[in-house]
């Protein structure tokens, strides 16, 4: 396990940062460095100025602006952070199963069914994955046997902090309750008494769990405000419009994968022979439902999938085989211990984030940065500072609002819930191409235009032709930047 988890640290840490959700939190943590102070209203784009901004995940905005800023780690640091992240809770994950089967097969069989159902989620690297560190720091406590009684501590400064780190806590807090309700009908099934259920020590424990972690998540400077802010998140009408927000369906291939992994799931619960506690239950279907509902749950429910597969699993094998299944337990030896460690050192300092904490040496940023980040836009308009409204597409407009100049006047990034109705609205005429996009550019004085050709080819051979943009406009590897001819619009 030590050799698989290592892999995959050198192999995500290899990965150049994606080109979306991260550089909009950088802005925003550049903002509050800047500024010592969390903004009542969105800051960053002169359109939302008036929208009260609930800044849910400000310390993981502060913890990214403060690695990228370090000038020995850079965006090597994002790197590093992200493979961190990832690989920590695949091997939390198969800890947990080990620590249940004694079998490594089983506990690889983990780490492997978490990363496939949630891969295409689980590679970008944005504040949510600082959310799911603590879901399944979460998870591995309440599933191990016997209980620790450092969870009364543990448990809730984990929340704590999770409410400061992202604002999907709720997540957290819905997991305690699928636990709670489980061992309440568990225990209601095998005494057929209520009272029974009041006096069950596991029960009174996953209560009280419960209660203290929804009010451990009162500490963040928003107090309730957080909470309704993490409630309603899912219901803003701009999200509606992205892909990942609306429900998955059998033709996206995450959804495929979700579809395979139910039908697994079925035989398991069938043919295992280990009794089916009401917990996993509760929480398969209620994150089933909502990954059915809006795609990016999926990623929440992939460490739950992971760890009750693995189980039935090993419990289906061992009916079979006749055996316990268990591996020889071999003894202890500082030989191990140390071929353990000079791996994981290994792994850790041939990284690019190690080689950056050794040296300070970085890799070129076209290296570091996928292939769809705006390198060349964002270059050119921080040597030729536009003037006027910017209208780049959202998948860009985070990077370019991060290196591009200071102070650009962006019309809309990824935040999307940030944006009034109206201008959004308005965006998506415009990349729909839907009646009056020409005329949108002229009421929101907008002189420059940042187009992904892979995407909008219509629309750059459309705006090519019309006598308002220059032509031909600038651009280079696929990135076309339009300049209005004549700037001052009455």
């Amino acid at each position: 396990m030590t050799f698989a988890l290592g892999l995959l640290y050198f192999l995500l840490c290899s990965l150049p940062v994606w080109h979306t959700d991260i550089w909009g939190h950088l802005s925003y943590g550049r903002y509050l460095w800047e500024t010592k102070s969390l903004p009542e209203t969105e800051p960053l784009l002169p359109l939302s100025k008036e929208v009260p901004f609930i800044d849910g995940p400000w310390l993981s905005q502060l913890i990214g602006f403060a690695v990228v800023s370090n000038p020995r780690l850079k965006i090597a640091g994002l790197q590093g952070l992200f493979a961190i992240m990832v690989t920590s809770c695949g091997a939390m994950l198969s800890w947990s199963s080990y620590r249940q089967t004694k079998n490594g097969f089983f506990a690889f069989l983990t780490l492997s069914v978490f990363l496939i159902v949630g891969w295409d989620h689980l590679l970008i690297l944005r504040p949510q994955l600082a959310g799911l560190v603590c879901f399944v720091v979460v998870l591995t406590r309440l599933v191990r046997n016997p209980c620790l009684k450092s969870d009364w501590i543990v448990i809730p400064a984990v929340f704590a902090l999770w409410a400061n780190l992202h604002s999907s806590f709720f997540v957290g807090v819905g997991l305690l309750g699928c636990f709670f309700l489980g061992r309440t009908l568990d225990v209601l099934k095998r005494t057929c008494s209520i009272k029974a259920c009041l006096l069950d020590s596991h029960t009174r424990r996953y209560f009280w769990l419960t209660l203290i972690a929804a009010a451990a998540m009162l500490i963040n400077p928003y107090l309730f405000r957080l909470y309704r802010e993490a409630l309603f998140f899912s219901a803003n009408e701009n999200l509606q419009d992205l892909s990942e927000w609306q429900p998955l369906t059998i033709k996206d291939p995450v959804g495929q994968i979700v579809a395979v992994v139910a039908i697994i799931l079925m035989i398991f619960y069938r043919l295992s022979p280990r009794r089916v506690r009401s917990w996993e239950v509760f929480a398969l279907l209620g994150l089933g439902f909502a990954t059915l509902w809006c795609s990016r749950i999926v990623v929440w429910l992939a460490p739950v999938v992971a760890f009750i597969i693995s189980q039935h699993a090993f419990a289906v094998w061992r009916r079979w085989t006749g055996s316990n299944c268990l591996t020889d337990q071999s003894t202890r030896s500082s030989e191990w211990s140390l071929i353990t460690v000079a791996f994981a050192g290994i792994c850790f300092f041939t990284s690019p984030f190690g080689i950056a904490i050794l040296t300070g040496k970085q890799a070129a940023k076209i290296q570091s940065v996928s292939k769809d980040t705006p390198v060349f836009a964002a270059e050119y308009l921080a040597e030729n500072p536009p003037d006027g409204m910017v209208f780049a597409v959202l998948e860009w407009a985070d990077y370019i609002q991060w290196a591009g100049p200071e102070d650009l006047r962006l019309f809309v990034n990824s935040h999307a819930h940030l944006i009034p109705r109206d201008v959004w609205v308005a965006y998506m005429r415009v990349i729909e191409q839907r009646d009056g996009w020409k005329e949108t550019f002229d009421y929101y004085r907008i002189n420059t235009l940042v187009l992904d050709r892979a995407n909008r080819e219509s629309l750059i051979e459309k705006l090519k032709i019309d006598p308002t943009w220059v032509s031909p406009p600038m651009e280079r590897d696929g990135q076309v930047i339009f300049f209005r001819k004549r700037t001052d619009i009455e």
